[in-house]
């Protein structure tokens, strides 16, 4: 049995269930057996291989199904199933007043998205999506190195070796949408213009993404994805017109460049950056947001405005250069 808002004293112990053993799942799982006044009720995941390396790892129960965890009772879930899945999973525990964290995406498409919106808020229970890397003690140092500064330009790199995990999307939704989401919550303006380009060099779907946006309040910003650089590389560069912030979301190393002087001068300085572990930080905010009923961090309204610019990225019509690179780009396998 779920428990509403009002039941939920911060006293008493708060049951949470985790969607999907893979590795997020696994992870949520890691962090939510941790943390005090939760009760890391159990695991669901189809697979005996996934349930076994949960219990290995987290000595944690596991079920089969939703409907054993739906059993066992519990006040909140966060699913951390394939995206497809993601939209009758949240939707089948909001019927049953249960407070939901879904990873990101949100859902697998706009209209998924809504209807989970429209559901949780009918419902009256809290509807997080897990766009982590809010909460990177770098991504928190850029954020408030910019505050109240006025943004001129976002460029956000995000690139890496292919995962053999991924096979049902591209780097847009798996890595951009990330990146999206930071430039929404940066410049605190939506998405207005979007201009593509992709390719498909060595994989199935988009493998390689430049992406140019403009905000509402007019903000350029680009991300710089792709499966091809055989290193993990995570870098955030913010031009204001006071200031030139870098941050290396990987090392958690801040600068930030300012005093500009007309012979070409600056300082520069290293801002403070914390060391918490981002999915603890989100699990912990997700699970305040519940006991309070308050707003949580990234609403479900964030999560489906940064699916939409996802997709329109990948619906935007191909420019004839773009085609011919395709055509011509080299295949190989990938294993």
């Amino acid at each position: 049995m779920s428990s509403s808002k009002t039941d939920l004293g911060k006293t008493s112990a708060l049951r949470v269930g985790v969607i999907g053993a893979g590795v997020m799942g696994t992870n949520h799982g890691r962090v939510l057996a941790g943390l005090p006044g939760v009760t890391l009720v159990g695991i669901v995941d189809p697979l005996a291989e996934h349930r076994d390396r949960a219990v290995e790892l987290i000595h944690c129960q596991t079920f089969a199904t939703l409907d054993e965890l739906l059993l066992a009772g519990i006040d909140a879930v966060t699913i951390a199933a394939p995206t497809h899945l993601h939209h009758e999973i949240a939707l089948a525990c909001i019927a049953r007043g249960i407070h939901v964290l879904v990873e990101k995406p949100i859902a697998s498409t706009v209209q998924e998205g809504l209807d989970i919106v429209t559901a949780a808020r009918r419902a009256g229970v809290t509807l997080m999506v897990g766009h982590v890397e809010r909460f990177n003690p770098a991504v928190a140092a850029i954020k408030h190195a910019i505050r109240d500064e006025d943004i001129l330009s976002i460029a956000i790199t995000r690139v890496g070796p292919f995962p053999p995990r991924m096979s049902n999307v591209g780097v847009v939704i798996d890595l951009a949408v990330h990146d999206i989401d930071l430039i929404r919550w940066f410049t605190e303006s939506e998405i207005v213009d979007v201009q593509p380009q992709l390719s498909s060099a060595v994989a199935e779907r988009e493998d390689i993404a430049l992406l140019q946006f403009r905000t509402a309040s007019g903000v350029l910003a680009h991300i710089n994805t792709n499966w091809l650089t055989p290193f993990k590389a995570r870098n955030v560069t913010v031009a204001t017109r006071g200031k030139y912030v870098q941050g290396d979301l990987l090392t958690r190393q801040v600068t930030e460049c300012f005093g500009f002087k007309p012979d070409g001068s600056y300082s520069m300085r290293h801002l403070p950056v914390g060391h918490d572990e981002p999915l603890r930080a989100e699990l912990i905010s997700f699970i305040n947001a519940v006991r309070s009923g308050g707003i949580p961090a990234v609403t479900g309204e964030e999560g489906v405005a940064s699916l939409e610019i996802a997709i329109q990225c990948l619906e935007a019509p191909a420019t004839p250069a773009a085609e011919a690179s395709s055509r011509k780009a080299p295949r190989r396998v990938v294993g």
